[in-house]
């Protein structure tokens, strides 16, 4: 039996996400061609606004419908403090930990050279911008990795030669975390890490 262009057109589509193999692909192709049609054409037009509207923040490099992004235009937001993440999601989740109130930068990446990823393949030099625009540190919050910490390495490297205050999100044991179940990469950092108690 031949398969419809069109709809090998949607499977092969539908294999860009990650996670998609062909399997999948076709499972998702006739789930919305024979149960849900308009959500097919919603996703379709969602899809098409998107990429038509959304582009990077001129600011914080985030995905944003506008020039400057709603975080980047808030006067409430401390403009003294620079957080530097590698994706849009690491940005939501510090957001939902309320725990900062500063600006951000969004590499949307992090340095990688097995997977061909180098200093030139990140906006290194609109950040090294955004930093001298009267930034009193920047906060490094790149993951915990190879990769998250290479990258770490070398904006402070980059940022420290320009004078400007750079520190490093602190690694350590999980809220609520027991040590019998820690592993011992995580304790020792921990106890590298450790901090003076005031009585």
């Amino acid at each position: 039996m031949n398969t419809p262009s069109a709809l090998e057109e949607m499977m092969a589509a539908l294999r860009c996400l990650p996670g998609v193999g062909p399997k999948s692909a076709q499972r998702m192709a006739y789930h919305l061609l024979q149960r849900d049609k308009s959500g097919a054409l919603r996703l379709a037009q969602a899809l098409a606004r998107a990429v038509e509207r959304i582009h990077h923040c001129v600011k914080c490099n985030n995905y944003a419908e506008e020039e400057i992004c709603s975080l980047c235009r808030s006067l409430k937001r401390d403009a003294g403090l620079l957080c530097v993440v590698e994706m849009p999601a690491d940005l939501l989740m510090m957001e939902q930990a309320q725990c900062y109130r500063g600006m951000y930068f969004v590499l949307m990446g992090r340095l990688s050279p097995l997977d061909g990823v180098g200093p030139r393949d990140l906006p290194l030099d609109r950040l090294l911008r955004r930093a001298q625009e009267n930034i009193g540190e920047v906060i490094l919050a790149t993951n915990f990795t190879v990769e998250g910490d290479a990258t770490a390495h070398y904006i402070s490297t980059l940022l420290a030669a320009q004078g400007i205050k750079v520190s490093r999100i602190a690694r350590g044991l999980p809220v609520g975390g027991e040590l019998e179940y820690v592993d011992s990469g995580t304790l020792a950092q921990a106890v590298l890490e450790r901090r003076v108690v005031t009585g």
